[in-house]
Parts: structure tokens; C-alpha cells; sequence
């Protein structure tokens, strides 16, 4: 069982901040956050807000997305009454209403609308799709970063999730696979613990706490289509865990739940 209220925070800081990735990866996204692709020719700001709930910022400009939580100088403000309602905005069966930002409509209905439709793609590519390896790896590059975040939106707000996260001491445990960032190094987000509560981040530390590393990035996406199971590939060799492994056994229980939600 899901709950609306974790797959709204999974949705508002996961599946939206997906298009930082992607306006990375994608250069037919790149495109579409182009300063002269933008009402007025420059950056433009749009934000979500759940009534009595959470908000995130997007911010476009120069053929980049930056995503932050909270509320921020926006251009088009699209204000959501609930939880269930975001839910159904996400999923394309409900429509938002802008407060703010009327003679912007074009962007959200033009630029943003393909560029959520350009993400549903690489999230949900087609098998023929994959077999272009600068896809097969664009793809898996940004189902990877959204795998760490909803890792810390379950650990804050899914009963089951909140319960493994009670059980983690403060510490960083950081996601891996070798080989695939930039010039060959690996591909890593930071999952960081402070009194219970769980963060992702790009920036690595020195020394954290404990690594669990993907040989490939093959094998990666075969663990997040469940084609083959984390605990065979541990057994194997394929997936190594380094430090301290009782945190390890955490984050798994809580990346378990990551694809009741995302399924």
C-alpha cells in the first residue's frame, strides 16, 4: 500500500526535480529551458504549492532546471488543494489552475508541458528506445538521482519508511554505480541522516559512513526494473557494501518501498 500524502513529496521533490536531469541529459529538453525559448527572453520561475503542505521551485533559464524546495519569487504560481489533488496533476488527470502568471501561459501550456511529457519517455522508456546507449544511459542516470530522492521522501513520510528511519543513526550513506560519471569515475548521490530525518545530496563526502556501489550501469537498471534482486547481486559480487552495513540494511528496507511508489 502507498500513501497520497509520501507520493505527493515523492512527486513535488522527485519527479519534478527530474527535470534537472533531465534538461542536463536531453538536448531537445536543453532547448526548451533556453532563455529565448522563455516568455520575454529570460529565466522564468514557476512554483507549486499544496495547500497546507509543501512547495517547490523551478527555475528555468540558460537550457538548465534548477528544483528547490520551498516557495521563491515566482512567475507562474500554481497553487493545488491537496495532497490527492497534486496526485491527479501528476498523473495528468487533473489540470492546475495558475493564481499568478496569466500572460505566461504559453510556457506552461508550450515549453513545460513538453518537457513533462519529454520526461515520462526517458522514465518510461521503450525497450527499442534503450537500445540507443546515449539513452540507455540518460535514462538510467535520472531514474537513478529519482530513486535517491524518493529514498528520503519514504523516510520522512511513509509509515513503514518513518519506522526503518527511526532506526538509523545520523551519518551519510552514499549510492554508486562504477563507471558511470563523469570521465569513468562513478555516478553518486549522498543519502544523509540528521536526527532521524533523510536528505539526498550530490555532494559526496570525504569519508561517509557507508557505500553500497553497482558494478555497471547495466546492472543498475536491471535492479530498478527488478529483472534481478539486490541480495543475488550482493551474493555475486556485483553490488558491494563497504562501511557500515547496519545503515546499508536500512536504506534497502526503505529503497524496498521506492518501487510500491514509483511502480
Amino acid at each position: 500500500m502507498k500513501d497520497g500524502e509520501t507520493l505527493a513529496y515523492i512527486n513535488l521533490y522527485g519527479i519534478l526535480a527530474a527535470l534537472e536531469d533531465l534538461c542536463r541529459l536531453s538536448p531537445e529538453a536543453r532547448a526548451l529551458a533556453e532563455d529565448q525559448a522563455l516568455p520575454g527572453g529570460k529565466p522564468l520561475s514557476l512554483g507549486f504549492a499544496i495547500k497546507n503542505g509543501p512547495a517547490v521551485t523551478l527555475r528555468f533559464g540558460g537550457g538548465a532546471c534548477t528544483a528547490l524546495p520551498g516557495a521563491g519569487r515566482w512567475d507562474i504560481k500554481l497553487p493545488v488543494s491537496s495532497f490527492e489533488k497534486f496526485n491527479a496533476v501528476i498523473d495528468g488527470t487533473a489540470t492546475p489552475i495558475p493564481s499568478k502568471g496569466f500572460t505566461k501561459i504559453k510556457f506552461l501550456t508550450g515549453n513545460f508541458t513538453s518537457l513533462t511529457k519529454i520526461l515520462e519517455t526517458y522514465l518510461r522508456a521503450a525497450p527499442e528506445a534503450l537500445k540507443d546507449p546515449a539513452i540507455f544511459a540518460a535514462s538510467t542516470e535520472i531514474m537513478f538521482f529519482l530513486i535517491a530522492r524518493a529514498v528520503a521522501q519514504i523516510g520522512n513520510h511513509d509509515r513503514i519508511g518513518r519506522f526503518t528511519a527511526s532506526n538509523l543513526a545520523d551519518g551519510t550513506a552514499v549510492l554508486s554505480i562504477a563507471g558511470a560519471g563523469q570521465g569513468g569515475g562513478p555516478l553518486q548521490a549522498a543519502i544523509t541522516i540528521q536526527n532521524h530525518t533523510l536528505s539526498m545530496s550530490r555532494e559526496i563526502p570525504a569519508h561517509p559512513h557507508a557505500v553500497m556501489e553497482f558494478s555497471s550501469l547495466a546492472l543498475a537498471r536491471d535492479l530498478f526494473d527488478g529483472r534481478v534482486s539486490a541480495l543475488g547481486c550482493v551474493g555475486q559480487g556485483l553490488v558491494s557494501m563497504k562501511g557500515n552495513l547496519g545503515m546499508l540494511d536500512n536504506i534497502n528496507r526503505i529503497l524496498d518501498r521506492v518501487a510500491v511508489y514509483l511502480a
